[in-house]
Formats: C-alpha cells, structure tokens, sequence
C-alpha cells in the first residue's frame, strides 16, 4: 500500500484486499452484542445524530447491528437495518424493519428510488469492499437533499478491514471516505467532522457527511 496520493486516483482491487478472504458470512455468524466505541463516543455520536438528522425522517441504518446510536428522545418514522446478523438486528429496539445482507457479495440495496432521508453507517466503513458501488446505492435510496453520516473510530477487526483503510492514519481516513463519496457521485462535496470527546482520554470519533445532489 502506498501514499494517500491514491484517494485522489482510481481505486484499485489490491485498496480492498484483506488479511481474512474467507467467508464474511462466516465471521459475522456469532453474535456480537458488544460496543465498538467507549461511553464518551457513544454519547458523541448520539448527539451528533440529534442535531442533523431529521426528526420525523425515515433512516436508513446500513452495517447495522443491536445497536444504532440514534438518540431515545427523537422519533423516526422508518428506521430501516441492513447487516449481517440476524440476532443482533433482532435485539436491536429502534429498527422497524430489518434486512440481513451481505454488501461485499451484493451491493444493490433492496429499496426503491429516493425512499430514506438519512443513512447512517457507524463504524464499519472500514470492512467494505466494494465501497463506490455501495455509496452510489446510498445516493440512488436517499431522497434529493438527503444526509449520508459515515462515523469511524480507530477500532476494527483488522483481518476484515480493507488494505487501504489499513495503510492510512486516523488523520486520512475522512479524506477516504470523502473519495468514496466523490467517486460515487451523486452527492454534494462531503465534509469532515471531528467528534472526539474533549478534554476526554478515549476513543477518537470522526465523521463525514455529505447531502444526496438535488440532481435528477
């Protein structure tokens, strides 16, 4: 792996090899019902879920699990999980509905055109392999002016975390998910947030937003 010189060029299959090809339906089989970021992070992104999403909206939870963040004071209309465990989806209380779907295998999200307001996906960008064709989905599901949130910490598995996810530091990892956002297209320029607790010694927590382009 080189440089991060590579965001601003085309991707290529070796940004998305992994230590473990084996069957990501096998790793994700045992259930997990485990935090994958501390209280202060947890908090972070919770707050930062209540100030941009929209209230009312119908969310789209993507690499979700039994645990979706979303603040217990704000009502969704949809919030619509799409992961890789089927007790973990169950015993997650906000979802209203649930898919069990592998994206590395089968990118194509199965909604139509438009339907969500938001997607959320909380740290596990790090694990897609096939991350253009899964943001363009996103941009095709999500309504004009519609929010994608990616948030990430400095926690993965690193057997399943992508080589170039792998190659690069806390510092470039937003820059690679505003590529991932760029390359995609079908949104409007993504911007970076750090939502690290302050003054707080713990997990770091970032975030990259970008809004679905008003474009037909």
């Amino acid at each position: 792996m080189s440089d991060t010189t590579s965001l601003d060029q085309p991707f290529t299959p070796e940004h998305f090899a992994r230590q473990d090809e084996a069957d990501d339906g096998e790793f994700y089989l045992p259930e997990r019902m485990v935090q994958h970021l501390d209280e202060a992070g947890r908090a972070a992104l919770t707050g930062f879920y209540r100030e941009n999403l929209p209230a009312g909206g119908r969310i789209l939870d993507l690499m979700s699990s039994w645990v979706s963040h979303l603040p217990d004071d704000v009502d969704f209309t949809t919030v619509a999980g799409l992961g890789m465990n089927r007790a973990e989806l169950d015993a997650n209380p906000r979802l209203t509905e649930s898919h069990l779907q592998n994206l590395n295998t089968e990118s194509r999200l199965p909604f139509a055109d438009g339907v969500f307001d938001a997607c959320v996906i909380a740290l596990s960008v790090q694990y897609l392999t096939r991350p253009l064709e899964v943001f363009a989905e996103i941009a095709r599901v999500l309504a004009p002016g519609g929010l994608c949130v990616v948030s990430f910490s400095n926690r993965c598995f690193p057997t399943k975390a992508v080589a170039i996810w792998q190659a690069l530091g806390d510092s470039d990892h937003a820059g690679l998910v505003g590529a991932y956002f760029r390359h995609a297209g079908g949104f409007d320029e993504p911007v970076g947030h750090d939502l690290s607790p302050s003054g707080v010694s713990g997990d770091p927590l970032f975030a990259v937003i970008a809004m679905r382009s008003g474009d037909a």
